[in-house]
Order: C-alpha cells, then sequence, then structure tokens
C-alpha cells in the first residue's frame, strides 16, 4: 500500500519526540506538512526528520502569512489526515476544523477540557459524519497506553487467575519546577480542571479500564483530593475508591507531588494477582507457599509508535480502530473529572454515565 499524507500540527516536547518518529516509523504513513503557531518551532520539528528518510515537508504557522495558515493546510488533497497535538484547551476547535475539511484525525488525548466539551464534539462528529452520508472524516483519539504490549498480555494473564476480587492503581512521581514539560506555560498554569491530574491521568485510567474490562466498568467512586506542591496547581494529588459494576471494590492513587516514586497496576483475582508495568508484567499464581512467581519483561517502549501505526492501518483500511474510539477516550476522562468533584465536594459519591 503507497502511504497516504498526513500533517502534524503542534511542534511541542511530545510531537518531537514521539509522534514524530511514530509517524516516520511506519510505511503506511508520509508526513507532508508541519505546522505551529511559530514558523521558528515548526521549523525546529521539521530538523528532526533525517535527511533523505522522505520528501521535504512543508511549513505552515500562524505567523508565515497569507497560504500558510492552519486553514490553508487543510485544503491540500494530498494530505488525508492530521495528527493534532496542541494544549488542551486548543484542541475542540482544531478538531473540529480538520473534520470540516474531510481530513482524518489523531487527536491528542485527553479527548477535551471537560466530560461536557468532550460530549459536543462527539455530537459535532455524528453531525459531520451524517451530513457526509456515511463518507466523511474518522476522528480517532491517541491514547497510547492502550497500545502498550505489557498490558494487553496483562488482560490475558488476568483471565486465566478466576474472578477479580479488587485492583489498585498507585501512579505517583514529583513533577519539579525543572522539568522540562512542567516548562511549557499551559502546564505550568493550567486553564482546564486538575491540570497534571488530568494531563496524565487518563493516560492511567485507560490502562486500568483495559485491564478490568468492560465485565468490571467502574460504576461508583469517592475521592479526595490535595495540592501538595505550591507549584502544581489546583490539585496535585488525588486518592480514591472506586467500585465496579460487578461488585469488585479498588483503589486508585496518582499524585504529581509525592516524593515516593511509585507506579503500580494490580489486578488481584480468586487464584492469583497480576502486577503491570510498561515494561514488565509479573504474574503470581496460587496463593501462600504453594505460590508460583512469573514474570514477562517486554522491550520499552510508551506505546506512540504503535498508536500511530494503528491509526495508519485505519486509514488504509477504512476501519477505524476501536481502541481509539472517542467513546473510549469520553470513559477516560469522566473517571478523572469523577475523582476530581468528589474532591471538590469534600469525597461525595460519584456515579459514572459513559462506562
Amino acid at each position: 500500500m503507497a502511504p497516504l499524507g498526513i500533517a502534524i500540527v503542534g511542534s511541542g516536547i511530545f510531537v518531537r519526540e514521539q509522534h514524530l518518529p511514530a509517524a516516520l516509523a511506519t510505511p503506511l504513513l508520509t508526513i507532508k506538512a508541519i505546522w505551529s503557531r511559530s514558523l521558528s518551532s515548526a521549523e525546529q520539528a521539521a530538523k528532526l526528520i533525517p535527511e533523505g528518510s522522505q520528501a521535504a515537508v512543508d511549513l505552515y504557522s500562524s505567523d508565515s502569512g497569507p497560504g500558510k495558515g492552519y486553514d490553508d493546510l487543510l485544503k491540500r488533497s494530498d494530505i488525508v489526515g492530521v495528527i493534532l497535538a496542541l494544549p488542551i484547551p486548543d484542541m475542540p476547535a482544531y478538531i473540529e476544523k480538520a473534520l470540516a475539511a474531510g481530513k482524518h484525525v489523531l487527536g491528542e488525548k485527553p479527548i477535551a477540557p471537560t466530560i461536557g466539551k468532550a460530549l459536543e464534539l462527539v455530537e459535532y462528529y455524528k453531525k459531520v459524519s451524517a451530513d457526509a452520508g456515511g463518507q466523511a472524516a474518522t476522528w480517532s483519539v491517541a491514547e497510547n497506553f492502550r497500545f502498550i504490549p505489557a498490558y494487553d498480555y496483562a488482560v490475558e494473564q488476568i483471565k486465566t487467575l478466576g474472578k477479580m476480587t479488587a485492583f489498585h492503581v498507585k501512579v505517583c512521581n514529583l513533577m519539579e519546577e525543572s522539568n522540562k514539560y512542567y516548562g511549557t506555560a499551559w502546564r505550568a498554569k493550567p486553564e482546564f480542571q486538575g491540570g497534571f491530574i488530568l494531563d496524565g491521568g487518563v493516560h492511567f485510567t485507560a490502562a486500568l479500564r483495559k485491564l478490568l474490562g468492560d465485565e468490571n466498568s467502574v460504576q461508583s467512586l469517592s475521592a479526595y483530593t490535595a495540592q501538595v506542591r505550591s507549584w502544581l496547581p489546583p490539585v496535585d494529588s488525588v486518592h480514591a475508591v472506586l467500585k465496579a459494576k460487578s461488585g469488585v471494590i479498588g483503589t486508585y492513587v496518582q499524585s504529581a507531588g509525592s516524593s515516593a516514586g511509585s507506579f503500580q497496576f494490580q489486578i488481584v483475582c480468586e487464584n492469583g494477582v497480576v502486577e503491570a508495568e510498561s515494561r514488565k508484567c509479573v504474574v503470581i499464581r496460587g496463593h501462600g507457599a504453594d505460590a508460583k512467581r512469573e514474570e514477562k519483561d517486554f522491550t520499552p517502549t510508551f506505546g506512540v509508535k504503535e498508536e500511530v501505526h494503528a491509526w495508519g492501518e485505519a486509514l488504509q483500511t477504512g476501519k477505524p480502530n476501536p481502541a481509539q474510539s472517542p467513546e473510549q477516550a469520553v470513559a477516560d476522562l469522566e473517571l478523572i473529572e469523577k475523582m476530581l468533584n468528589s474532591g471538590q465536594q469534600g469525597g461525595s459519591s460519584q456515579s459514572t454515565e459513559y462506562q
């Protein structure tokens, strides 16, 4: 199959370190253009494309003058889709413009700043699709944690251990002021709920939802939130108790302000335990002295190359990947938003609607 032409919209850290290499790695896509707010940042991103790896890319920006803006990029017939990676508050408007122009979209997570805005986007997408008689461009959401092989393996192992009885997530680190991601103004002074809890949290709720499966989807939760570090507004920590529709109860702890580093996804079943992370999956079969520990290592990956390749396959075949559906991303966001709402209300019980 001939590679399909795409554009990358945005030139921030994640684009430079993840999206560009991922798009270059798949034979299903070829980068035709890069857009950024400033021409200088678009140029910096373009310099990362190895010479001779593909044809030269065209650059677009807000300050490039007539014929070189975002709207102009969307008019190009040789560009069938765009990878969008912009500040969270800006994403919805750029998604809508791309879909209206008939371009397929792979938009970075979270799907939107709030569930309300996410649902508006979903309705807009449905309208565009209906108006086009089913021939409209597709909208996919880039959640790379759904494409990490270790979690796929963990899901299969969970199925061999009987009924799920508990689950625990603990992801803690310290987002220091010197961190490169803190250095981006829209993250340091967020104009969206939850700050780093939202920005990073949807990764972790996506992984949790994958491990739980539909039969153990979260039905309700209660949480407390706090701002531990002065430079991480509005909150940097959440501690929650979640109850699945199956009755299984679990815990979710996330902090960007913690001195104690931790990255744990633990699923407890009747006949054993699965502990998963991006590079390793540990399976403990049985109990007590008779328990047997199995450990499987995986090639380190953040899942971005896998997700971009999956999007390329979807464009080539005309069949969107279910793991990249807006509905999945809405469910990821809902869990974080419900935790934040519960925390604001002193730990009130919150019921889910979109799991």
